[in-house]
C-alpha cells in the first residue's frame, strides 16, 4: 500500500515539474487570496515562507505558486480593464444619445427657421401682417413666449396651497420649461464658446431674456433614486445655503410630489444683503424611466401662495431649474443640471453686481458643486481607500461643512442668530459684531460648552471687505496658505488656542516677543475628487508663551482650502481655519476665521466714455486726469476681485472692550499684510496701453528707455542695452527684460521711484501702480545711504558712479543683497537732468 501511495506522489511530482495545470482546492485558493490581498507580488523567499506557514500548500511547488500569483495579477488587470471599458462604453452610449437629441433639435430648429423665413418673405411681398402658428418645433418655451407676447400683462390666477390642482398646473408648467432647458430646446439660450454636448461637460449659458444660468451634464455611477436623494438635500452640498424648510408636501397622482420650499442663502461678502427664495419643487418620473426634480419661484405672475416674509433678506427669483436624471444601460445615471436664477443685482452696489450677474460664479457655486458632490459620494461608496485620521468620509465632509457654515455665519452676522453690531469706524473699515449665544452659533455639539465652561462671555467677530486689483484669487489664497507667517500674529493664534482651555487667558499684545516660532506643518486629511477642496490639520510648532506653560508647545488648526485651481472659471478661492485641541474629537467645537476672494467678472456691456465710473474705476484714473480707454478699463475690470476677511474670538464679559480693540487692530494689520502680499504677487505687465500713474510732464516709457540708454553710454562709454534697433519700442523691450534691476527715481529732496524694469519690480516686491509709493530712502540701509550721500556730488558732476556691494530692503521688508550698483544721471533731449537711474547687479534675497 505504501508503495502505491509513493508512486502516486511521484507521478504528481512529475506532472508539476512538467509545468502542467494544477487544480487547487478551495482551501488552498482561500489561503492564496489572503496572501494576495496583502502582497500581490511576493518574492521567492516569501513564497517559500508561504509553504511553511500553510500546510495545505505543502504539495505545491514554489514555481507553481509563482505562476498562480502571475495569473492572479493578470486576472485583476483584466478585470480593471473590463471595468474601465464598460465605463467608457456607458459614456459613449450616453454621448451618442445626446448627440442624436442635439441633431434632432437642430433639424427642428432649421425647419422652424426655414418656415419663419418663408413667412417673412410672404409678409414683405404682400405688405400685410401674417399670423403664423408654431407647429413644427416642440419647444415649450417658444410657445410660452408667444403667449406672453400676446398677453404681456395677463397673470396667472391666484392659487394657494389649499388648491392642489392649481399647484399641479404650476408644477407641470415648470416641468415643461425645465425640460426644454435641460435638453437644449430652449431657443433663447445661447451657449458660450467652447461648450459641447456630452458627458462630463459643463456649459455656462448666456440667457438673453432674464437672469443668469449654467448647465452641466455628467455620468455618475449611482442609481437615479440615490442621485435624486442627494441633490434634494441641498444644505449638504450647497455651502451658501443657510437653511431649507419644506413647509408643504402634496403627493401627486403620477407617483410624484409637490413641495413648497423656503430657502435662505448667505451673502458672499459683508457689503451685500443675503438672499432668500420661495419656490415650488416638483418631483416626478418620465415614461423613459428618468427622474425629474424641477423647481421655480412662486411669484404674483406665476401664482401660488405668498411666501414667508423676511425683512433682512432680498427676495431672489429661481426660474425653472432642476435635475434630469436618466438611467444608463449597465448601471449608473446620466444627470443634466440646470440652474437659472435672478438674484436682483440692482439691489447691491454697482461694483459688486458682477457677483450676481456672472454665470461662471453661479456655475462654480451651484452647478459644478452639485455634480462634484455626487461624484464624491459615488467614489466613496465604491472605494476602500483609507481616509485621514481614520475618520469616515461623512465625518470629514461634516467638518468641511461646519467650517464653511461657521465662516458664512460670521460674515453675515444674522440678528436671528443673536449677532449684534458693536461698533464700526466706517463703511470700509473693520466691523465688530458680538454674539452672546454661542450654543446656537456653534451648533448642538456636546463639547460646545467647553469654550464657556469656566467664564461668562461670548463670541466676537471682526470683519472687513476690500477690492483687490490685478491679483488672481487662487494665487493669493495659495500664498496665504503656504506663508502663514507673512500675515498671522503668533500672539493672536495663541489667544485663539487658549480659548480651548478651561482656564482664562489674558489678551495678548500684537507682535509680541513671545518666542513663538509658529512654523507650520500641513497634515492632509482629505480632498475632493477634482482636488478643488482640501481639508487639513495645521500644526504650528513653537515654544511656550509664558513661564507657566499655559499653552502646549504645538498648536493645531483645522483648515479648509478651496478654489486654488487657477484654470477653473469663476472659482471663488477660500481659506478657512479654526483652532482645535490636540485630541481633535469628531464633535470638537469650531470657531472659523479666514479669507474669501471672489473674482469680479467683466460685464457684458462695454464701458463707454460717458459711463459713470464707480469707486474702483475712479481710483484707476491717472493723476494727469485722463481716463483710460474702454478696452483698458474692461481689462482692469476683469482683473478685480473682492476680498472678505473675518476673524472670530471668544471673550470674557469683563474683557469685551479689550478683545474688541485687539481684534480691530489685528484685522487692520492683516488687511495691510494682505495688501502688501497682493502687490508683491500681482502679475506685472508692460505694454504701450498699460503703465504706471506717470506724474505730469513725465515722458512715455519708450522715450524714457531711450534717455536711460543714451545717458549710460554717454557717461560710461559702454552700451547698456544690446538692441539691434535703436527704436524706442525695441529699447523698451530690452530694458524691461534686462537681467539686472534697473530703476529710476526723481531728483527731489526725498526721491521717489518713477520707473523700473521687471527685475526691479521683483526685487522691490511691488507693482508699477504702487511703485511711486516707494522712496529711495526706504530701500537703502544706513550704509547704503551714507555711500550714496558721499558719491552724490560725483554723480552730478561726472554723470555716474560705481557703488560697492551692499544690502537693501524690499517693500515687504525682505533683505536684498547685490554685488555692485551703478548710479548715473539721466539726461533728456535738452541734456538737462531728468532723473537718477540705478542698476543693481546680481541681486538676490538674503
Amino acid at each position: 500500500m505504501a508503495m502505491v501511495v509513493s508512486a502516486k506522489e511521484k507521478a504528481q511530482q512529475q506532472q508539476m515539474d512538467a509545468g502542467k495545470y494544477v487544480r487547487y482546492t478551495p482551501e488552498q485558493v482561500e489561503a492564496l487570496e489572503r496572501v494576495y490581498s496583502e502582497c500581490p507580488k511576493p518574492s521567492s523567499m516569501r513564497r517559500q515562507q508561504l509553504i511553511r506557514e500553510f500546510p495545505l500548500l505543502a504539495n505545491i511547488e514554489p514555481k507553481q505558486i509563482k505562476v498562480w500569483f502571475q495569473n492572479r495579477r493578470c486576472r485583476e488587470k483584466q478585470r480593471k480593464e473590463a471595468s474601465r471599458l464598460q465605463t467608457v462604453n456607458r459614456k459613449l452610449t450616453a454621448m451618442n444619445k445626446l448627440l442624436m437629441e442635439e441633431n434632432d433639435r437642430l433639424q427642428k430648429q432649421v425647419s422652424q427657421l426655414v418656415y419663419d423665413n418663408g413667412c417673412m418673405r410672404q409678409q414683405l411681398h404682400t405688405h400685410a401682417p401674417v399670423t403664423t402658428t408654431d407647429t413644427s418645433c416642440e419647444s415649450v418655451v417658444t410657445s410660452s413666449q408667444h403667449h406672453h407676447q400676446q398677453n404681456p400683462t395677463a397673470p396667472h390666477p391666484q392659487r394657494d396651497a389649499n388648491n392642489p390642482a392649481g399647484l399641479l398646473a404650476i408644477a407641470e408648467e415648470t416641468l415643461a420649461e425645465f425640460l426644454s432647458k435641460a435638453t437644449g430646446t430652449a431657443v433663447e439660450w445661447v451657449p458660450m464658446v467652447g461648450m459641447k454636448p456630452g458627458p462630463d461637460s459643463i456649459g455656462i449659458i448666456a440667457v438673453s431674456r432674464s437672469g443668469v444660468a449654467a448647465r452641466a451634464c455628467g455620468l455618475v455611477s449611482l442609481e437615479p433614486t440615490k442621485v435624486a436623494e442627494i441633490v434634494k438635500d441641498r444644505p449638504s452640498w450647497y455651502r451658501d445655503c443657510r437653511c431649507l424648510d419644506v413647509l408643504t408636501v402634496i403627493p401627486t397622482g403620477n407617483g410624484g410630489s409637490i413641495e413648497l420650499i423656503y430657502m435662505q442663502t448667505y451673502a458672499p461678502t459683508t457689503l451685500a444683503a443675503a438672499r432668500d427664495f420661495w419656490t415650488i419643487r416638483y418631483t416626478t418620473g418620465l415614461e423613459d424611466g428618468s427622474l425629474v426634480i424641477c423647481e421655480r419661484s412662486l411669484t404674483p405672475s406665476t401664482g401660488g401662495p405668498p411666501g414667508p416674509p423676511a425683512p433682512n433678506f432680498v427676495r431672489a427669483e429661481m426660474l425653472p431649474s432642476g435635475y434630469l436624471i436618466r438611467p444608463c444601460e449597465g448601471g449608473g445615471s446620466m444627470i443634466h443640471i440646470v440652474d437659472h436664477v435672478d438674484l436682483d443685482a440692482w439691489s447691491v452696489p454697482e461694483v459688486l453686481r458682477p457677483l450676481y450677474e456672472s454665470p461662471k460664479i453661479l456655475a462654480q457655486k451651484m452647478t459644478v458643486t452639485a455634480l462634484r458632490h455626487i461624484r464624491q459620494i459615488a467614489q466613496e461608496s465604491s472605494s476602500d481607500t483609507p481616509y485621514g485620521g481614520g475618520r469616515q468620509p461623512a465625518v470629514l465632509r461634516a467638518f468641511s461643512q461646519r467650517l464653511s457654515r461657521g465662516f458664512n455665519d460670521a460674515v453675515n452676522g444674522f440678528t436671528d442668530d443673536c449677532w449684534s453690531l458693536m461698533s464700526s469706524d466706517g463703511v470700509e473699515d473693520v466691523t465688530i459684531a458680538i454674539n452672546s449665544s454661542p450654543n446656537k452659533l456653534l451648533g448642538s455639539h456636546p463639547n460646545s460648552l467647553a469654550l464657556f465652561s469656566s467664564f461668562g462671555g461670548g463670541i466676537l467677530c471682526a470683519k472687513a471687505s476690500m477690492l483687490l486689483q490685478n491679483v488672481p484669487p487662487a494665487l493669493l489664497v495659495r500664498f496665504l496658505r503656504e506663508h502663514r507667517t507673512e500675515w498671522a500674529d503668533s500672539g493672536v493664534d495663541a489667544y485663539s488656542a487658549a480659548s480651548l482651555r478651561a482656564s482664562p487667558y489674558a489678551v495678548p499684545g500684537l507682535r509680541s516677543n513671545s518666542g513663538f516660532l509658529a512654523n507650520q506643518i500641513i497634515l492632509p486629511l482629505a480632498h475632493t475628487v477634482e482636488r478643488d477642496e482640501f481639508l487639513e490639520v495645521i500644526r504650528l510648532e513653537g515654544h511656550g508663551l509664558n513661564q507657566d506653560e499655559v499653552l502646549s508647545r504645538d498648536m493645531y488648526l483645522l483648515q479648509l482650502c478651496s478654489g486654488v485651481d487657477e484654470n477653473a472659471a469663476g472659482e471663488c478661492a477660500q481659506l478657512v481655519f479654526a483652532p482645535i485641541d490636540e485630541s481633535f474629537a469628531d464633535d470638537a467645537p469650531l470657531l472659523p476665521s479666514g479669507f474669501r476672494v471672489i473674482p469680479l467678472d467683466p460685464k457684458t456691456d462695454t464701458p463707454t466714455a460717458n459711463r459713470t465710473l464707480d469707486l474702483a474705476s475712479a481710483l484707476e484714473v491717472g493723476s494727469g486726469g485722463a481716463v483710460r480707454s474702454a478696452n483698458e478699463t474692461s481689462n482692469a475690470y476683469s482683473l478685480r476681485s473682492v476680498l472678505t476677511i473675518a476673524f472670530q474670538f471668544t471673550y470674557e464679559n469683563h474683557l469685551q472692550e479689550s478683545v474688541a480693540a485687539m481684534a480691530r487692530h489685528y484685522v487692520r494689520s492683516v488687511v495691510a499684510s494682505v495688501q502688501r502680499v497682493a502687490m508683491a504677487i500681482a502679475p506685472s505687465r508692460l505694454s504701450p496701453q498699460i503703465g504706471m500713474k506717470n506724474p505730469p510732464g513725465s515722458p512715455e516709457a519708450h522715450i524714457l528707455a531711450r534717455w536711460i540708454s543714451r545717458s549710460y553710454r554717454l557717461h560710461t562709454g559702454v552700451e547698456l542695452l544690446q538692441a539691434d534697433s535703436q527704436t524706442g519700442d525695441s529699447l523698451l523691450k530690452f530694458l524691461w527684460l534686462h537681467s539686472d534691476a534697473i530703476m529710476c527715481c526723481s531728483l527731489k529732496a526725498s526721491p521717489v521711484f518713477t520707473f523700473t524694469n521687471q527685475a526691479g519690480l521683483d526685487m522691490l516686491e511691488t507693482t508699477l501702480i504702487a511703485l511711486q509709493d516707494i522712496t529711495l530712502e526706504k530701500i537703502l540701509d544706513d550704509a547704503g545711504r551714507k555711500v550714496l550721500c558721499s558719491e552724490f556730488p560725483k554723480i552730478m558732476q561726472q554723470g555716474f558712479a560705481y557703488l560697492p556691494a551692499g544690502i537693501c530692503m524690499s517693500s515687504m521688508g525682505r533683505s536684498v543683497s547685490y554685488e555692485q550698483a551703478v548710479a548715473w544721471k539721466v539726461l533728456n533731449e535738452e541734456d538737462s537732468p531728468h532723473c537718477l537711474a540705478f542698476m543693481f547687479v546680481n541681486w538676490s534675497f538674503v
